[in-house]
């Protein structure tokens, strides 16, 4: 039966907890399906179990912001696809540049905000379902966020992925290296990290291609020039800091 008023207003004292005033984000996370990845059947599922992302490259995945393995919004036969610009794209209006440079100047602002990439369905060879996403926020729950100190993380082996974490022991349980950095396990290497890395740049050069325009944030053009000339995590640091010590 259709609602006699749609136009009902709620009241807000219904609804409890409303914030109306800007809060804090310490971290923001970004998920990321991962297909199964071997040296024999290479694929981009190379993420460890926690990557901790520049800001500016937590932008760089917000534009691009891929669907990933098995996602059943995947229409037709490509392994991969973009949400688009911030995830939102779909249901935004206007030009895709607009949209990326309001998530910039958003990412400039909050300097305090912290970002991790975290992958679910796979690390490199192994079956792990949502379980990273789980020990993640758990871990970080328990140390306050990302506080870590620099000398705790090293850089991952595709800059795109920022920094893997060297240990992390989660309730006494040693979280094995294998899925910190995946290049680690014998079914993948070296070798077959490598050519998942060469897809994932592949499909990001192709994505970020439609941002290259005159009415790009100028921060935006600089973090875009440092992605086409294989910057490393340091350079996309030195664009806007890491934050930690």
């Amino acid at each position: 039966k259709p609602c006699p008023n749609p136009r009902v207003i709620i009241p807000r004292r219904l609804i409890p907890h409303i914030a109306d005033k800007p809060v804090e984000v310490d971290v923001r996370s970004f998920g990321v399906r991962m297909p199964p990845a071997t040296n024999e059947s290479p694929s981009y599922g190379i993420l460890g179990l926690m990557g901790i992302i520049p800001p500016a490259l937590a932008w760089l995945w917000r534009l691009v912001a891929p669907r990933g393995f098995n996602n059943p919004s995947i229409n037709g036969s490509a392994k991969l696809a973009s949400e688009g610009v911030g995830s939102y794209w779909p249901f935004a209006t206007g030009l895709r540049v607009k949209q990326a440079n309001l998530l910039l100047e958003q990412i400039l602002r909050c300097k305090n905000t912290k970002y991790v990439l975290i992958p679910n369905q796979h690390i490199g060879a192994y079956r792990i379902g949502f379980a990273a996403e789980w020990i993640s926020r758990e871990y970080l729950a328990r140390r306050g966020g990302v506080n870590m100190k620099m000398d705790r993380l090293v850089p991952a082996r595709c800059p795109l992925l920022g920094y893997a974490l060297e240990e992390m022991k989660v309730d006494g349980q040693q979280i094995s290296s294998r899925f910190l950095r995946p290049e680690r396990q014998e079914t993948l290497g070296i070798e077959g990290y490598d050519k998942g890395a060469k897809i994932l740049y592949d499909f990001f050069a192709q994505e970020l291609a439609a941002f290259d325009v005159p009415e790009l944030h100028p921060i935006g053009k600089e973090i875009l020039r440092c992605f086409q000339n294989n910057g490393t995590i340091e350079d996309y640091c030195a664009i806007i800091p890491l934050g930690l010590e």
